[in-house]
């Protein structure tokens, strides 16, 4: 007789609790995959099905540490949902601290321009443009793949109108100002000891950032600068232990930044007022 789901989602928690900190709603997001249906939808009324085949193939990769976004080939976030996979960062709740701020300083108004610099899957130029339906805005990022998946995101999201993504090293050959600029730069110390499920599958070249983390900030602090329109906002993200050092580089641009936290009560963001 077919494992029912029910069963099936107690089974495959106990196994991913070995590598898991989430195991029961990282089944319940599989499970909710494979049988192709949302997982609130799952929980209400799907558990008593015989559990789809292909299943236990889906838990088999999470135990390896691929990472759920990857498997199932979207990630939430702020009131979005985005396609992503291998060649983008993973958009992080933490990363939405950003928007928050954003939202904080513009209101219901909201910025006209956008600025989303390492757009990768197109998450915080998105998430902005989807809070404001008057805005328009600029992603660039120097993955071909990041632009590739960003450009898909924007087109099933119906933003593709209003949003321009493409390749580019930072702000080079930008010469625009923006009400807004959004940037989560990679800033991990190159020896830094990574979780399994990021070190192994997410791209190193958006969370290494040299010896101390701080190599990219140092190259955008002046573009930053340079394109932030009077009035605007900068939101930055930031390590939990680098606000003072990345405080710093924007002094020596003449820029006062304050910091905000997450949820967790960690710093999480640069802040700089145009």
């Amino acid at each position: 007789m077919a494992e029912i789901v029910r069963a099936a989602l107690a089974r495959a928690a106990a196994i991913l609790a070995e590598t898991s900190d989430s195991a029961r709603l990282d089944a319940e997001l599989l499970m909710a995959h494979a049988l192709g249906i949302d997982r609130g939808v799952m929980l209400i009324g799907w558990q008593d099905i015989p559990a789809p085949a292909a299943f236990d193939g889906l838990v088999a990769r999470r135990a390896a540490h691929e990472p759920v976004a990857y498997i199932i080939g979207h990630r939430d976030f702020w009131t979005i949902s985005l396609d992503v996979g291998p060649g983008v960062l993973i958009p992080r709740p933490d990363s939405e601290t950003l928007v928050e701020a954003a939202v904080a300083h513009f209101g219901a108004a909201g910025p006209a321009r956008v600025l989303d610099l390492g757009t990768g899957s197109g998450a915080l130029l998105l998430a902005a443009l989807a809070e404001w339906p008057k805005a328009t805005g600029l992603g660039v990022d120097r993955s071909a793949a990041a632009v590739r998946i960003a450009q898909g995101n924007a087109a099933r999201l119906g933003l593709l109108g209003r949003a321009t993504i493409r390749e580019g090293d930072w702000a080079e050959g930008i010469d625009e100002r923006f009400d807004l600029i959004l940037c989560n730069p990679p800033y991990i110390e190159r020896d830094a000891a990574l979780p399994p499920d990021v070190a192994r599958f997410e791209p190193a070249t958006a969370l290494f950032a040299g010896p101390d983390g701080l190599d990219d900030y140092r190259r955008l602090v002046p573009q930053i600068a340079r394109l932030l329109a009077p009035g605007g906002l900068a939101a930055i993200e930031i390590g939990a232990h680098q606000a003072d050092a990345v405080r710093a580089l924007f002094a020596e641009a003449g820029l006062a930044a304050g910091v905000r936290g997450d949820l967790a009560g960690r710093d999480r963001a640069i802040i700089v007022n145009g």
